[in-house]
């Protein structure tokens, strides 16, 4: 504490003051006058007059603008800046206090009666009454609310229009008034700062330690904690109150009192905070201003008087205090806060707000906040031990683990004894203090065990380590002497002496060097062993050797830290503060009130080791701390100086795989026996860059290849030539085969590939030119080679195929004599004409040019086509499956006709190849024959049932429905509905007048699964078929020209006669019955011989003569009868063998001889001319009078006149699509 003015106003009392908010100002309330002071220098400014009785409050508006003064005459006058009285208004009784909204220019005053609240926006001063006398006020932070402190001893709340919020009423009511009330100004929590180290504000350190430390506490001391986090902060708005009970607390806005009641053992008559709510000052009848803790605990006197004090203030954003007492004395003091702090290593442990310590971690960064309630005096802390001194205690804590980062610290030992020291020591069991020349070793329990008394006052002592209990410390002298003392031993040992005071002292890791700073600035190093003096700088205040490198030292001074590493110059940077700590590259530095670990890459000092090529040294200091580029450096630095070892350790801190990979396999060659040194330092060269040097050293080694190598894979080919000189042509073709690789991957391919043919590459050029489709360059090459180079021209060819150039391709493929690479080339551009030209001339490719043309037709849709490509490269498996998956597709797209089309074609395939598997393939050609049938029936139903209108007559669709339920008896092949069938015989029954068959297609129809758009029609169908009479009309009952039995329309056996069980002959387009009756031939007649007996027609007497018609042409036989006229016919040998007997089961059919057959017309008989295997069928014709023509392909049987409308609509036979010429119709 240091006092900066003093003045005495005689027989006036100072009531108030109150500083203007940038502190240049200073105004007094002396008795009926303010004085105004310069705070700069205690001169007095201007008294103002304007009261006419005693001042009692002033207070400075917050942008310092304005101050009101308040006086027991009942006025308040505001003032300005300028010191001019701008504005008066009374109250009823004495002004007590003023006080100015921190926000606005609202203006609080209070009398003993009332309290006013003016704005300059006001017209008048809005008044509220009060039940006691108002001593004191206060406005919060925010001026949302303002605390009235009452003489009844109650403090009420207000806002800022005067309605009361919140009412604290004291314990000691009226007998206990409420002389001062304060809220703190802080930004955080009054219960704790936020966990960082922090400087206090504008405070001027001094070496000496301050007066504060030597006060003593009336504090009891509350048990110590410690907390690791951060405190949240919260509403700081906190209220400090000090009665005249004696008495001091804290509340919360809300009205809630924070802690207990501290007893002050005075009354109190002024109570203020510092600008940062730090620090509390509270003055009264004790006739001194004491400070405390912003919690409440007392830390010492600010300044003793002669009288009371009623008004104490802090200066804005200082540690300037000004007190104003009973009897007009005036006294200005600045606080002065030292540093209370001990390092050790990484840990550092300092005071905070006066009561608390706190420790850091250097390295991590970690605090950890020990509290207390006593001022803290002295810090000592060694390895896991910490040692607080408060005014009547010495506290030893200890580390709860031997973890190195554990910050958690537990009390170990109290010592409950007032010590008197200058400096304090801890040990692992002993702590030593040290007054002047004086130094004591004491244990845990407070009990002296040895003692030392110095020639000289003790400036510096300092834990240099050793085993539990048996510690050395290093002790300097102010005559220069420097001792080491170990705690177990009474004696002294004297280490050495110099002429001037110590100011600092350090030993290296190995203890053999000994660092002073004297009071000289002067740093100097000794060897302790011979007390040399090894060197001394200048500009030094502290000093530290580096933990981790026994030959280097940093010290601080000057605003600049400098680095010395063995005997090598100093080299220096910027740095404020003093060096207190060098760990590694880590060096720990104290800046006014905070440490900070500051990393320093040590840099210098290895390029120091470099220049002298020291490199194991060198990398030493690389290990505390460097750059990745001086890594880097000192690596390759070790590798041209063939320093292997170090460079790899280097390279491996780089992670620069290439570099490893270079000295392992220098590595394996020396262990192999290789050691030409200048072979490596020219690998060396080549890695980094030096390729010239490289290639001198390897010329001088007798390596020419590897420097010739070097060159080419740099592809620094010019450099290689002028290397290379007029050497072997070999070697000129290897640079030339380079050069042109290195062109190739320098996109530069024309000049690749001209490269590549003058060194011989050909494969390399044509795939360079064929990549980049350069045909012209690829005909070029093609036609310069000889046939004889076949893999080149090969080549050649494929690329002209890939760049669509077929015609060279071939050309290529002649010259070379490849005809089956030139069959395929045809093939895969469908060049067919010329495929089939080679194939009749090679016949070993017919089936490398006829399999694809047909998979290429089959993928065309070009099927038939394909079919016949198959069967004619002998396929006649791919053939067949070609039409199956056909049919199965058109069935699967209810593309009936085309299934019914499909499953025929499929059915004279299998009878082409029924040669092989006979048996196999003719029933499955009858199957087919019959699917085909089936669902060229079901196509005419499909489209009836499908499609909104029918081309169809009603007959036509009753015989197709009729036919199609028949063909269904044994199984339903894939896609045909019986629904649909039933359906459209059971419609055309009913309009036909088959009731019937109608009533039994309907009765069907309910037991199988009908669509829903069926539904109504069949249900409606069903009940109206029972109105009709049960019976169908005998003109539509069918008759069998055989045996001329009618035969019923629905018929269990299927198509044939259920008397004599001649199959039905169906017309393929109205599918009524044909007037035709199948004959066979007896055995041993011969299909030729058969035909040749009818063709005969041996006469017959007949009135009929020629009254057939017979036309033949290639693809229709017709018979035609010229005369409608009735004949009567003689007897027909044919005739008799229709007869059979009656009742037989078994089918039996008509048998012909030569001699029937001789009889027999050729206008008569139809012939089915099937291929073989099949035999030929014979039909007779027992209605010559009607017409019917038959399909020469497919053998269908139609009524001549159906036929051909059949022909006109289509130009093909309706059934298996045969085309028909114009001239043939």
């Amino acid at each position: 504490m240091e006092e900066c003015f003093l003045d005495k106003i005689e027989r006036r009392t100072i009531y108030d003051l109150a500083f203007k908010p940038d502190g240049t100002q200073l105004i007094i309330a002396a008795g009926n006058r303010l004085l105004v002071y310069d705070t700069s220098d205690g001169t007095l400014i201007q008294p103002l007059k304007g009261h006419k009785d005693t001042v009692y409050c002033v207070a400075y508006a917050k942008d310092g603008k304005r101050f009101a003064s308040g006086s027991a005459d009942k006025s308040v006058i505001i003032w300005t800046s300028k010191l001019e009285g701008i504005l008066k208004y009374t109250h009823n009784d004495s002004i007590q206090c003023v006080s100015y909204n921190p926000l606005t220019h609202q203006l609080a005053s209070c009398s003993s009666g009332d309290f006013g609240l003016w704005s300059p926006e006001q017209k008048s001063v809005s008044k509220h009454k009060t039940s006691s006398r108002i001593t004191c006020c206060s406005w919060t932070n925010d001026g949302q609310y303002l605390a009235l402190g009452m003489f009844n001893g109650i403090v009420s709340i207000r806002n800022k229009n005067g309605d009361e919020k919140v009412k604290i009423e004291r314990p000691g009511g009226s007998s206990s008034p409420v002389w001062s009330i304060c809220w703190n100004p802080s930004s955080c929590a009054s219960t704790g700062q936020p966990f960082q180290g922090r400087n206090f504000p504008n405070t001027q350190p001094k070496p000496s330690l301050a007066k504060l430390e030597a006060i003593s506490s009336r504090c009891v001391p509350a048990p110590w904690e410690q907390s690791l986090t951060p405190l949240k902060d919260e509403r700081n708005d906190i209220l400090a109150v000090a009665d005249w009970g004696q008495k001091l607390s804290f509340y919360h806005l809300s009205g809630k009192q924070i802690g207990k009641d501290r007893v002050l053992n005075f009354d109190p008559c002024c109570i203020s905070y510092f600008t940062k709510g730090e620090y509390l000052l509270l003055g009264g009848s004790d006739r001194q201003v004491s400070l405390f803790t912003r919690d409440g605990v007392r830390l010492g006197t600010v300044g003793e008087q002669s009288s009371w004090v009623w008004t104490c203030k802090v200066k804005p954003d200082s540690n300037y205090v000004v007190i104003g007492c009973q009897d007009g004395t005036i006294s200005f003091y600045q606080l002065i806060f030292s540093t209370v702090h001990g390092l050790y290593k990484d840990r550092y442990a300092y005071r905070d707000n006066m009561t608390d310590v706190i420790v850091q971690h250097l390295i991590t960064e970690q605090k950890v906040r020990i509290k207390g309630r006593e001022l803290v005096k002295k810090i000592a802390i060694y390895k896991n031990r910490l040692a607080i001194q408060m005014p009547e205690k010495i506290l030893i804590y200890e580390l709860y683990t031997d973890d190195s980062a554990d910050m958690y610290y537990r009390v170990k030992e109290k010592i409950i004894k007032k010590f008197e020291c200058n400096l304090l020591v801890v040990c692992s069991d002993h702590i030593i203090l040290c007054q002047e020349k004086r130094l004591q070793c004491l244990s845990f329990s407070g009990v002296k065990e040895r003692e030392w008394l110095m020639e000289s006052l003790i400036r510096y002592i300092k834990v240099i380590g050793g085993p539990p209990g048996r510690e050395g410390l290093l002790v300097g002298l102010k005559n220069g002497q420097i001792l080491k003392i170990f705690v177990d031993n009474a004696l002294a040992i004297v280490l050495l002496k110099q002429a001037t005071a110590v100011r600092c002292l350090d030993m290296s890791a190995s203890r053999s060097k000994l660092a002073v700073v004297d009071e000289n600035d002067t740093c100097l190093v000794y060897d302790i062993h011979t007390k040399e003096l090894l060197f001394q700088e200048p500009n030094a205040n502290s000093v530290a050797w580096n933990t981790q490198c026994e030959d280097m030292l940093c010290f601080s001074g000057g605003g600049y830290l400098n680095i010395k590493a063995s005997n090598f110059p100093v080299h220096q940077q910027k740095l404020q503060g003093f060096v207190v700590g060098y760990n590694g590259s880590k060096i720990f530095c104290l800046h006014v009130f905070s440490m900070s670990a500051v990393e320093v890459p040590q840099s210098a000092p290895m390029y120091q080791y470099l220049e002298r090529k020291m490199f194991k040294e060198a990398y030493q200091i690389a290990c505390l701390g460097v750059t990745d580029a001086d890594w880097r450096e000192l690596a390759m630095e070790a590798l041209e100086g063939l320093e292997f070892e170090t460079a790899k350790k280097a390279f491996t801190r780089v992670r620069d795989l290439r570099y490893l990979e270079l000295i392992s396999s220098i590595e394996d060659r020396k262990k192999h026996g290789e050691n030409n040194q200048e072979l490596f330092l020219a690998d060396v060269y080549a890695y980094q860059g030096k390729f010239h040097e490289a290639a001198k050293l390897y010329k001088r080694s007798g390596r020419e290849s590897l420097a010739l190598e070097m060159y080419s894979d740099l592809r620094m080919f010019e450099h290689a030539k002028e290397f290379l000189g007029s050497g072997d042509p070999k070697d000129t073709k290897m640079l030339i085969k380079k050069q042109a690789d290195w062109a190739k991957d320098i996109k530069e391919p024309k000049a690749a590939v001209e490269m590549y043919l003058s060194a011989g590459e050909h494969m390399k050029a044509i795939e360079i030119s064929g990549n980049h489709g350069w045909v012209d360059m690829l005909i070029e090459i093609a036609r310069k080679l000889d046939k004889a180079e076949r893999e080149p021209l090969a080549k050649c060819a494929f690329y002209f195929k890939q760049l669509d150039n077929p015609g060279y391709a071939a050309e290529t493929y002649m010259k070379v004599g490849d005809l089956k690479a030139l069959v395929q080339l045809h093939v895969e551009t469908h060049r067919w004409e010329e495929a089939f030209a080679l194939s009749e001339k090679h016949p070993e490719f017919k089936d490398e040019v006829y399999v694809p043309y047909a998979q290429w037709l089959a993928e065309s849709d070009r099927f038939e086509e394909a079919q016949k490509a198959f069967h004619k490269a002998g396929r006649q498996g791919e053939a067949v499956r070609v039409l199956e998956q056909l049919t199965h597709n058109a069935v699967l797209e209810s593309r009936f006709s085309d299934a019914a089309y499909y499953y025929w074609m499929l059915s004279m395939q299998c009878l082409d190849i029924a040669q092989g598997q006979q048996a196999e393939m003719l029933q499955k050609f009858h199957h087919f024959q019959h699917l085909a049938e089936v669902y060229h029936v079901y196509h005419f139903i499909q489209r009836y049932t499908e499609e909104p209108f029918s081309f169809h007559l009603p007959e036509t669709l009753f015989n197709i429905s009729r036919f199609l339920l028949h063909s269904l008896t044994k199984e339903t092949p894939l896609g045909i509905s019986k629904v649909n069938t039933l359906l459209a015989l059971a419609k055309q029954s009913k309009a036909l007048g088959a009731y019937k068959l109608a009533r039994h297609a309907y009765d069907k129809l309910q037991g199988l699964q009908i669509p829903d758009r069926f539904q109504k029609s069949v249900e409606l169908g069903s009940l109206t078929i029972r109105s009709k009479p049960f019976h169908d009309s005998e003109e539509l009952v069918p008759l069998c020209y055989r045996c001329s039995t009618n035969n019923p329309l629905l018929n269990n056996l299927g198509n044939v006669c259920i008397n004599c069980r001649q199959p039905f002959v169906f017309s393929a387009s109205s599918y009524e019955v044909l007037h035709l009756v199948e004959f066979y031939l007896e055995d041993g007649i011969t299909d030729e011989e058969a035909v040749a007996l009818i063709d005969l027609e041996a006469p017959r007497v007949s009135k009929r003569e020629n009254k057939w018609q017979e036309t033949m042409t290639d693809h229709v036989q017709s018979l035609k009868l010229d005369d409608s006229t009735d004949i009567i016919e003689d007897d027909d040998p044919f005739t008799a063998k229709l007869s059979f007997e009656q009742g037989g089961s078994a089918f039996v059919p008509v048998v012909v001889s030569r001699a029937v057959l001789r009889a027999m017309s050729r206008r008569d008989v139809l012939v089915k001319r099937w291929p073989r295997p099949l035999r030929w069928q014979y039909y007779r014709s027992l209605l010559p009078d009607a017409s019917i023509t038959m399909c020469p392909s497919c053998f269908q049987m139609f009524h001549t006149e159906d036929y051909e409308l059949l022909i006109l609509q289509h130009n093909c036979c309706p059934f298996c699509r045969r085309r028909i010429d114009e001239s043939n119709q």
